[in-house]
């Protein structure tokens, strides 16, 4: 080994020993995120130096991860001794985190030879995915665009008419309720081939059975909201001699919205899941599930994976709009309040 091939393994070792003396001493969680984006960029510019599965390779890989915690810790010590605020400081922390996971994933699959076929390395899935966008565009535009949304928002629709129903009519409940219990109990893998066989191939099939995954829920978490107004306040509306309507509107409704808001991000994913777990029981030569499906079959598991990594990325979004229309409606609400402070 020739002499400048030692200098990653010292830029390292000194790097690490920083980091170790950094969770004995008090450093500012500054210092430390600084410690954490050099040993990252010395990481990212030094793989490629180490023989893999050599000690120097493993000890990069451990390198950055006490410097991922490091930060973590110090920055997390920050808000709650109220050094920093929350926001947006808090959001550093699951980025690293995430930064670092993606880090020790590349280096495990290099460093330990795992094949492509079990698990390929982060820099092999984002060559796929930026490869192949077009095709990765129309199975987003017809599987989320198209059958999540639409199914998403008649589920979450139909749910939230059909506890007002209930909630209005004795009879309904007894009746819609009960129902609403068995439609919730029957397995997916069930449901989607049947959905198939009535609305045919296309995305209407797949609408249909996020329609029945997102109905239950909404359902449920509304007919409950409603009942959560207290006794004291339906006693005052009726004092101002308020009719159901008016109390519905101006009470209960407003007291039901949290349930309803987290009925909404439940379905955010359900929706996304079973669209993606309808196209394996039939549809076009397009969509996420049928290109999981399809590629999977042909071993092209990066193309697997940059499907998976795309409808994480939608989903996470999808929740987060949703996270954030419900702030600005229920800006009021004691658990939004004490969340922003």
């Amino acid at each position: 080994m020739m002499a400048w091939d030692f200098w990653p393994y010292l830029i390292y070792l000194v790097v690490t020993v920083a980091a170790l003396l950094g969770f004995r001493k008090a450093v500012h969680f500054a210092a430390a995120g600084g410690l954490a984006v050099i040993g990252a960029v010395l990481v990212v510019a030094g793989l490629g130096h180490f023989d893999h599965g050599l000690a120097g390779y493993w000890l990069t890989l451990a390198c950055v991860w006490m410097l991922a915690w490091l930060f973590a810790e110090r920055l997390s010590q920050a808000i709650r001794e109220g050094q920093v605020a929350e926001r947006p400081y808090g959001t550093l922390i699951p980025l690293m985190f995430g930064a670092a996971i993606l880090v020790f994933w590349q280096a495990v699959t290099l460093g330990a030879n795992v094949p492509k076929v079990l698990l390929p390395a982060p820099s092999g899935i984002w060559t796929m995915l930026l490869a192949n966008l077009p095709v990765l565009g129309a199975d987003f535009v017809q599987t989320f665009l198209k059958a999540v949304l639409i199914g998403y928002a008649l589920g979450c629709g139909i749910g939230f008419a059909v506890a007002i129903a209930i909630d209005r009519s004795p009879f309904l409940k007894a009746g819609l309720l009960p129902l609403g219990n068995f439609v919730s109990a029957l397995p997916l893998i069930g449901i989607a081939p049947i959905m198939v066989m009535w609305f045919g191939f296309d995305w209407q099939s797949k609408a249909a059975v996020v329609v029945i995954m997102t109905f239950f829920p909404m359902l449920v978490n509304t007919i409950a909201g409603l009942n959560a107004s207290g006794s004291m306040e339906r006693d005052l509306m009726r004092t101002y001699a308020a009719g159901y309507w008016q109390t519905l509107f101006k009470l209960r409704l407003p007291a039901a919205a949290p349930f309803v808001f987290n009925a909404l991000k439940i379905n955010s994913t359900l929706a996304l899941i079973g669209a993606i777990v309808a196209e394996f029981f039939g549809t076009p030569i397009v969509g996420m599930g049928f290109r999981i499906s399809s590629e999977i079959g042909k071993l092209n598991v990066e193309m697997v994976w940059a499907e998976i990594a795309m409808a994480a990325v939608a989903g996470s979004v999808f929740y987060w709009v949703v996270v954030l229309v419900e702030r600005a409606v229920t800006f009021w609400h004691p658990s939004v309040r004490s969340g922003q402070a």
